[in-house]
């Protein structure tokens, strides 16, 4: 087994018996167990999403997706949407490949980050499918911001929910697209713009679910509005460090055909870069977000 597991496997109400709905950790994630994604009825999906939204990562392994197939069952969750920086896979453009080759010392997303809140409609979630990966080593880390948000004091909770920060792509962009973009496999878009920037609130109420969550990183948050940089960052500093405390997070250990499958509006990830030698290509697809923040 690919991760750590709880002693049970739940039952999904309204799924195929053998579906099965496995949690990871006490904080989030869960392994989504007797299901081939190629041929997925509207039960077993309802079952899956049902535990998207509660897990905010599920994990799904020994899938066999063409690249047909993959797009397929993204539109499920909804619309797709484009990654701003990086170009498709020729044919299917709505998926990029991330890869690492094995001369590369650097990784693609590798610190703490939600993904691209540097956008006006951040994404709803984001997929990754394991193709190549390496014997050992280039695991994913996972945070759940909604438990990071419950468990400060009332009094900050009070103080966060005032305001807003401003995300900006410019922000570690060397150490989240490194050289992958510049001289590697991955290949950057001509037309991309040099720096996106969004406003978004600092805490973010989940549309579908109402759960609130810390919604800053220290990849893109560069400041409270109204701030300075030097004023934000104690502040901001303390976030980043409290939301990922190790009780509100899980790993998961990537294998080929595996799949995740993340809330991008609860969660946070860090890819783990200690594969150096070794080559890991993975597809990605983003689900396109709506402006509900």
């Amino acid at each position: 087994m690919s991760l750590a597991t709880s002693d049970t496997t739940e039952a999904a109400p309204g799924a195929p018996a053998n579906l099965g709905v496995e949690p990871v950790s006490g904080a989030l994630g869960a392994v989504i167990r007797g299901v081939d994604l190629a041929n997925l009825d509207d039960d077993a999906f309802a079952a899956i999403y049902a535990a998207f939204l509660k897990y905010g990562v599920i994990f799904l392994e020994d899938q066999q997706l063409s690249p047909d197939q993959y797009v397929a069952f993204a539109r499920r969750f909804g619309p797709l949407a484009d990654y701003p920086f990086a170009k498709g896979m020729d044919g299917r453009p709505e998926i990029v490949e991330i890869v690492k080759e094995p001369h590369q010392t650097s990784n693609f997303g590798g610190m703490w980050h939600t993904d691209t809140t540097y956008q006006p409609n951040p994404p709803k979630a984001t997929m990754l499918y394991a193709v190549q990966t390496p014997t050992t080593g280039g695991d994913t880390l996972f945070a759940d911001m909604r438990l990071a948000y419950r468990k400060l004091s009332t009094g900050m909770q009070v103080l966060l929910a005032g305001l807003k920060a401003v995300n900006s792509s410019s922000l570690n962009a060397s150490a989240l697209r490194g050289d992958h973009l510049k001289g590697g496999a991955m290949g950057a878009k001509a037309d991309a713009k040099p720096v996106l920037e969004a406003e978004h609130p600092v805490v973010r109420t989940h549309p579908e679910t109402g759960a609130k969550a810390l919604y800053v990183n220290p990849s893109h948050t560069v400041r409270f509005v109204g701030f300075t940089r030097e004023e934000s960052l104690p502040l901001l500093e303390f976030l980043y460090a409290h939301s990922i405390k190790p009780e509100f997070t899980c790993r998961f250990r990537w294998r080929p055909g595996s799949l995740a499958i993340w809330d991008n509006r609860s969660t946070q990830h860090c890819a783990i870069n200690d594969y150096d030698g070794h080559r890991r290509v993975m597809r990605r697809v983003t689900i396109g977000g709506a402006a509900e923040l």
